[in-house]
């Protein structure tokens, strides 16, 4: 693999127009993945991506691997970094409200035993995610997706470290009722 992506990178360096839209090929749908649990909406998660991959595209050259699988990670966090600074120009942090202080919650704690009998698919969900308001969407991806401690959630977003766990808990228990609820609906209708 690691020989297939140094191949496709040289191409793409040498500006082969046909490498160019393999790496689109190849990589849009995990970027994709990743802009779709940071925005509400596809069309904004779209235009994550097109930006994503222009910075890709202009980074390239400078691109170093360091390991086996560097360079996905390095698009992914490209991705990633995108999607934050676009929520950081649309979304002002300081005015969300004052987090109770609590302890962060495990995530083998999140679903009870009811709720874990209902199998959700990826599509479902990505949707759950996206239905999050944007600062809970945030700093749950951050927290969960990217493995961000609260202090670097904190330092990421311009926030405390009480504000980063009082999102993701409200995230979390948003998630919670809707998977209650799906379970709830299935258990009636079943």
């Amino acid at each position: 693999m690691q020989k297939q992506e140094d191949a496709l990178l040289n191409r793409i360096r040498k500006g082969e127009r046909k490498a160019m839209e393999e790496l689109y090929d190849n990589y849009a749908p995990v970027l994709l993945g990743i802009a779709r649990r940071y925005c509400s909406r596809m069309d904004e998660a779209e235009d994550m991506l097109q930006e994503s991959m222009l910075k890709i595209l202009k980074g390239i050259n400078d691109f170093k691997p360091a390991f086996e699988g560097a360079f996905e990670a390095w698009m992914r966090r490209i991705t990633v970094n995108q999607c934050l600074s676009s929520i950081r120009k649309n979304l002002d942090y300081s005015k969300l409200e004052m987090p109770l202080q609590q302890e962060p919650i495990e995530i083998k704690d999140e679903i009870n035993e009811s709720t874990r009998m209902y199998e959700l698919t990826h599509e479902e969900i990505i949707e759950m995610v996206q239905s999050l308001p944007a600062g809970y969407r945030t700093v749950l991806n951050l927290y969960v997706f990217e493995r961000m401690s609260h202090k670097e959630i904190a330092g990421e977003l311009n926030i405390t470290e009480s504000t980063s766990k009082s999102q993701l808990s409200k995230a979390r228990s948003i998630m919670r009722r809707k998977l209650e609820l799906m379970n709830n609906t299935t258990e009636a209708t079943g």
